[in-house]
């Protein structure tokens, strides 16, 4: 499901943070329970439960007309037995290598959250972030995408649409791959596999990419081989290959790099990473909403940001801050916030070379245990129960300019067959029927 929000920045490409001592402090007992609804007049009651950083912002969010359900508190999300079998059965063999690498991983969550002390532990960043990487998200991902444009309130006419596939190729739990390690076919050396077609507008239409990850990129950074990506471009009749390397530019004219996609979607070898604060937050958890492609007309509030008009709950969360190794990020750091049980993230903020705030992050996600027929079961995962982002926005609070990327569809339910995983990794395949 991760690779999804990805398809659409790749097709994109073609065309001072808040006090450790406060972030610790305890936000007491929640002035709304179970079943309020929050309305404009009322949000103060969220501020204890919030991140300063999202609240001092709450422009940009809450809204007149708002009708804000407060959905269960701590709800169990938890992942569906093989994948916690699995961590209990590999989690031994993992350590931390040079620069925060990941050795001896086989599948599972790499680091038990239960046995991660955030204030003892000077690695604890890194081994949440490593669970963060490797949260259990199905077998991959199929959504169909629609990804927007704002700017202070008015959508532009630039979008994308389209549907996109992915695949883990490699540290899948189940059983019925143990013969090659967890491995989908012998001697694997990718991580995943993904790409998205395009659909619209007429002028981008039938646009394909294929995207590799390795495991290299799991090792030291001398080690580590970058991503490859392939495009098929209508206009040339032709793949091309293209460079995945400068993942921190931003996409195409949006506030979006492709490693701001679900708040991090880059190296963790290429950060140091810091375990900063653990506190409850509330968040848009579990959507009663379906926008794109379900519906096209939701009101996401008036800036085109919000999740106002959806459910949220209370959730415990671990925040930890990536500083980048690379001089010329241009971010000099990131601090996330991440569920702790489903380690899916809820918010980050992302600060200038100057230390400013400069953009926001945020998510919505989709139980898949709810009333969710794209998400079906298969071997050995008779229920998914994977709680996965349905829509990432990133909000520049310094221009007031914003994307939102819409994947309220996207599911984890692996591909029928291995021939057919071969089939779609076949870079071949771009230009076949063209």
């Amino acid at each position: 499901m991760r690779a999804i929000a990805t398809f659409a920045g790749l097709v994109l490409a073609l065309a001072a943070p808040a006090a450790l001592g406060q972030e610790d402090a305890g936000p007491g007992t929640p002035a709304f329970v179970e079943g309020d609804v929050i309305t404009l007049d009322r949000v103060e009651a969220l501020k204890n439960f919030l991140p300063d950083q999202f609240w001092a912002n709450r422009d940009f969010f809450f809204y007149e007309g708002m009708k804000l359900e407060i959905g269960p508190s701590y709800r169990d999300y938890s992942p569906p037995e093989v994948y916690q079998r699995a961590t209990e059965q590999y989690h031994e063999q993992v350590r931390l290598g040079p620069e925060n690498s990941l050795m001896g991983y086989r599948a599972g969550q790499p680091f038990p959250m239960d046995e991660i002390d955030c204030t003892g532990d000077p690695q604890a960043g890194a081994k949440v972030a490593w669970n963060f990487v490797r949260r259990w998200s199905g077998a991959g991902g199929s959504a169909s995408f629609y990804y927007s444009y704002w700017d202070r309130g008015e959508e532009l006419p630039l979008y994308y649409e389209g549907v996109g596939r992915g695949v883990q190729l490699s540290h899948r739990p189940e059983p019925q791959y143990d013969e090659y390690d967890g491995d989908l076919f012998r001697g694997e050396r990718r991580l995943s596999a993904s790409g998205p077609e395009v659909t619209a507008p007429f002028d981008a239409r039938g646009i394909s990419l294929l995207t590799y990850r390795y495991k290299s990129s799991y090792g030291p950074t001398a080690e580590a081989k970058n991503d490859d990506t392939w495009v098929y471009v209508p206009t040339l009749r032709r793949v091309r290959r293209i460079s995945s390397a400068q993942r921190t530019d931003a996409i195409s004219g949006t506030d979006f790099t492709f490693d701001d996609l679900f708040s991090f979607s880059g190296i963790v070898p290429q950060y140091d990473w810091s375990c900063i604060a653990e506190r409850d937050l509330v968040a848009p958890v579990n959507s009663k909403v379906k926008a794109y492609p379900y519906e096209r007309d939701h009101n996401f509030g008036p800036y085109g940001l919000s999740f106002a008009d959806d459910r949220w709950e209370l959730r415990k969360a671990i925040m930890i801050r990536f500083d980048p190794h690379n001089p010329g990020h241009p971010y000099a750091h990131k601090d996330i916030w991440i569920d702790k049980e489903t380690l899916e993230p809820l918010y980050s903020f992302a600060y200038d070379r100057k230390g400013e705030l400069w953009k926001i992050i945020w998510h919505n996600h989709r139980w898949s245990d709810d009333d969710f027929e794209e998400y079906q079961g298969w071997e050995n995962v008779p229920e998914p129960r994977d709680l996965g982002v349905v829509c990432d926005i990133i909000v520049n609070v310094q221009t007031g300019t914003g994307n939102r990327i819409e994947i309220w569809d996207a599911n984890g339910t692996p591909m029928k067959s291995k021939g057919r995983v071969r089939r779609f990794i076949d870079v071949g395949r771009l230009t076949r029927g063209r």
